[in-house]
């Protein structure tokens, strides 16, 4: 017999919590608006909305079901946090896999914080809690600092401020945004490291910068000597077509290409392929932790 999902226990629903209709609480001085914002309330699912700023635009689907399947047996340990709209609707703020994991297995309620906030807010909330995760790529990194400076009018030095990085690291992520948008995808897809971005950055030509793109992914070519290679270019030194450390590097053949790409998207990781030639090589795949090897090891049985 199927385990029956385990109740929640983190919060109360709304009506335990209130005499009244929260409808009309739209601001911090309305009546009971103390005793819903901060609270950990249960909240219909079918009343919350999922959040249109949100940075990241891929969840794997492979993920979402194994998560799906721990809060099956274990709950939502931890709450996802809404902000209140008008009537009795909500919007994610941040925990939108929880959310759609939830929904998944037909969980008619989630453990939610409540917060107010306008749509700037919720748009700079929803941008700096996606930010400090570590599985987005510098690509969406660079989107999300962008969105920051452009739509809540932010200069570089509060943005750094705001998310806790380095001014530098911030020009750093925002620069890779002058790549060639086939680059752009590079970096997205694992093909390329923010390093060869940044090195490619220095070239102005995008047919030049393609160029080499293509080099570095055909050779295998590190970030050193791809920073190699455009030092040669901008001095105008025309040298070996690629350095000498990847005279002897297989070209990476078209179906180990895609085959990587649907790897990736399987696994949630982008994985590297070592290739030797004659149909032979090895695939190396990356893990966080204990948890996220054991998540890679049951996808892969």
């Amino acid at each position: 017999m199927a385990k029956a999902v385990k109740k929640q226990a983190l919060g109360r629903g709304l009506s335990a919590l209130l005499n009244t209709s929260v409808e009309d609480i739209q601001s911090v001085k309305d009546k009971n608006a103390d005793k819903v914002v901060g609270s950990i309330v249960e909240i219909q699912l079918d009343a919350i909305e999922v959040n249109p700023y949100q940075p990241r635009t891929y969840f794997n689907e492979d993920a979402l079901r194994e998560l799906a399947s721990s809060i099956k047996e274990l709950g939502v340990i931890q709450p996802i946090t809404v902000r209140k709209l008008e009537g009795n609707k909500f919007q994610v703020v941040s925990g939108e896999r929880r959310f759609r994991a939830s929904k998944l297995i037909g969980l008619q309620t989630i453990p939610a914080y409540i917060r107010l906030a306008n749509d700037q807010e919720m748009l700079e909330m929803a941008l700096v809690e996606n930010i400090q995760r570590k599985d987005l790529d510098p690509i969406e990194i660079a989107l999300s600092y962008q969105r920051l400076i452009e739509e809540i009018k932010l200069t570089q030095e509060e943005l750094s401020a705001r998310v806790g990085k380095k001014r530098t690291t911030v020009t750093n992520y925002l620069r890779l945004l002058k790549l060639d948008p086939i680059i752009q995808t590079g970096i997205r897809d694992g093909f390329l490291s923010m390093g060869h971005g940044r090195a490619l950055i220095n070239i102005e030509d995008p047919a030049k910068q393609l160029e080499i793109y293509e080099k570095i992914i055909q050779h295998k070519l590190s970030v050193r000597q791809t920073e190699q290679l455009v030092k040669n270019l901008r001095e105008g030194i025309e040298g070996p077509s690629k350095p000498n450390k990847a005279k002897n590097v297989q070209k990476i053949p078209a179906y180990i290409q895609k085959g990587m790409i649907d790897i990736n998207e399987t696994l949630g990781k982008k994985i590297e392929v070592k290739f030797v030639g004659n149909d032979k090589g090895k695939i190396v795949i990356p893990f966080d932790s204990e948890e996220d090897f054991n998540r890679i090891k049951k996808l892969l049985q």
